[in-house]
């Protein structure tokens, strides 16, 4: 009987607890809803506000809408005290032992900070030596590419480059001829295309011009 007994305390303790905790969080919505109505009183009345000033309203209506103003007043009025009743009600059923309960600890969902820990070490350990290895070993085959380059490519570019030389050479021979002829008519007082065309030796012409350049 008295096990009995025991139990039936037991009970009746636990469910008293939660009763308390039932009044404390019902006192807090109850604070939480008033606290909500008087945020929107305040938003009609600066809407209405805002309307006389911004409407520039006059006579009957600029009346009308400060009487609604005068009775959103009254309103907020009210919720604040009733706001400051809730606030003592709040406070009493907290006073209630085991009416508070403290929230759960937070436990974090998904797989737990070792395995990201040892992710970490693994990264570290293994993946980034065979990074670097694989890197340096496409490296090498791009060196290995570059230095085997072809030697018919490198035999045309060659050929090339002597063909380039010998179009230099005959155009600058092409230049001196013509320098020469410039100078030959230059002597004679003629200009290319003026005039008759007239017989000229031009070996004894040579000749002259070697003969004063020798001078």
């Amino acid at each position: 009987m008295q096990a009995q007994g025991s139990g039936a305390g037991a009970n009746v303790v636990g469910t008293g607890a939660v009763n308390a905790t039932a009044v404390w969080q019902a006192a807090k919505a109850q604070r939480e809803e008033l606290g909500n109505q008087l945020d929107r009183l305040e938003d009609q009345r600066r809407s209405l506000v805002n309307d006389i000033e911004e409407h520039s309203l006059t006579g009957v209506a600029k009346t009308g809408v400060e009487n609604r103003i005068a009775e959103i007043d009254k309103r907020i009025s009210d919720v604040e005290k009733q706001i400051t009743t809730s606030n003592a009600a709040v406070a009493t059923a907290a006073g209630v032992q085991g009416a508070v309960v403290a929230p759960p600890p937070y436990q974090r969902d998904g797989p737990p900070e070792e395995a990201f820990v040892l992710g970490g070490i693994f990264i570290v350990v293994v993946m980034l030596p065979l990074s670097i290895a694989f890197a340096r070993r496409i490296w090498r085959r791009g060196a290995t590419a570059v230095a085997a380059f072809p030697s018919d490519l490198m035999d045309r570019l060659s050929r090339l480059d002597q063909a380039v030389d010998s179009i230099a050479v005959e155009v600058e021979r092409i230049g001196e001829g013509q320098r020469f002829v410039t100078r030959l008519m230059s002597e004679n007082g003629r200009a290319l295309g003026v005039g008759a065309a007239q017989p000229a030796d031009a070996a004894a012409r040579e000749r002259a011009a070697i003969s004063k350049e020798g001078r």
